[in-house]
């Protein structure tokens, strides 16, 4: 279907004070959705420089009525839940603004960050989109929720400035770029997955400029449990990234926050170290388990930069926990990668996307 006009009291090309949509995708979220509201409410920058749209996603609580007591706008999707991409695109086609923010639902973002993607736009004309991070102090107390939201920020922080990708939990893009490139592909991803790292690609691609800034930050309420991280690592990263690697080939596969050189590197020797484990066992050699714990050995070394920042911020017990945790990622990356590959040539082929699809959403008062 074609674009839906973009109302817009300001021309995203020519304003040098641009004005700020922020769309929250929320999905049956409402006491997470009560505090991410609260912190954006609680934001520096002046309320006459930004809207907050609300897109209700199929929920059977109280999230639109939680929504209704702050949001500027609340729509909600029809026959939902249709996902947090197909909910923004909804959003984006009622915002006002010249530049699009989006935030997750279960993020609470910190009081100066609005007023920093405002900066950036402001400021940066050749930058058409930027992201930022989780901050230090995620809100779940578990060893799993404080490992992959503190790896969320180390990653971040070790790689600011100019990206090849884009994070939805708390970036922004010019109105401009989002439209010009169909907003978040809702054909390929209907649930949580990886439409934001694919609309980054799709961006970079028609030479928009995308820059991470790790002071942008937000508190992430979200509870991870270990078997909630693996299956979501599989199942919602790996295998679809690996796809959108083949799908786009070497045009999308560089970049600091994409595939590194070394975490491939990494998953291999952490495959083969499985391969050797499982070889000792069978044949009940040692010169297997030997070779098998070399290998892990020179992964978890090639992973002590990282292991030190979480002993300098969470201690040494914690530290060695995470050891584990980086063997199971290389080897579900893995796992996923060899899966995608083997199944590449049974999916259909991926179209491009052409424009946003919310042609059966309505938007409620």
């Amino acid at each position: 279907m074609p674009m839906t006009p973009i109302p817009s009291g300001l021309s995203s090309a020519t304003a040098d004070v641009p004005f700020l949509s922020v769309i929250v995708p929320a999905h049956r979220c409402a006491d997470m959705l009560r505090e991410c509201l609260a912190g954006l409410v609680a934001s520096d920058l002046p309320r006459d420089q930004w809207e907050l749209i609300v897109v209700d996603d199929g929920s059977r609580d109280g999230t639109a009525e939680v929504a209704r007591q702050i949001a500027d706008r609340i729509l909600t999707t029809s026959n939902g839940p249709r996902g947090p991409g197909l909910a923004r695109n909804l959003g984006a086609t009622h915002a006002r603004g010249d530049v699009l923010v989006f935030i997750d639902s279960d993020v609470v973002v910190s009081r100066d960050a609005l007023s920093r993607f405002h900066r950036i736009f402001a400021e940066r004309r050749d930058v058409g989109a930027a992201f930022g991070a989780y901050d230090t102090t995620p809100r779940d107390p578990g060893f799993v929720s404080q490992y992959r939201n503190l790896l969320h920020h180390y990653v971040h922080r070790m790689n600011p400035g100019d990206a090849q990708t884009f994070w939805a939990g708390c970036g922004a893009v010019r109105t401009h770029a989002f439209l010009s490139v169909g907003g978040y592909d809702t054909d390929a991803y209907p649930r949580p997955q990886i439409e934001d790292i694919d609309l980054g690609y799709r961006l970079a691609e028609v030479g928009i400029r995308l820059v991470l800034d790790p002071e942008i930050q937000g508190t992430h309420l979200k509870r991870w449990t270990l078997r909630r991280m693996l299956l979501t690592d599989l199942r919602d990263r790996a295998i679809p990234w690996m796809y959108l690697l083949l799908d786009r080939s070497a045009a999308a596969g560089h970049g600091p926050l994409n595939l590194r050189f070394t975490d491939k590197l990494y998953t291999v020797l952490t495959g083969l170290a499985c391969l050797c484990l499982l070889a000792a066992l069978l044949s009940r050699d040692l010169r297997w388990l030997v070779l098998g714990g070399v290998l892990l050995l020179l992964v978890a070394m090639g992973n002590l930069p990282l292991f030190a920042w979480f002993a300098r911020i969470r201690g040494p017990v914690f530290a060695f926990g995470v050891v584990p945790l980086r063997f199971l990622f290389y080897m579900i990356s893995g796992m996923g990668a060899a899966w995608a590959i083997a199944t590449y040539r049974l999916r259909p082929l991926r179209r491009p996307v052409a424009s946003l699809r919310a042609a059966s959403d309505r938007a409620v008062a």
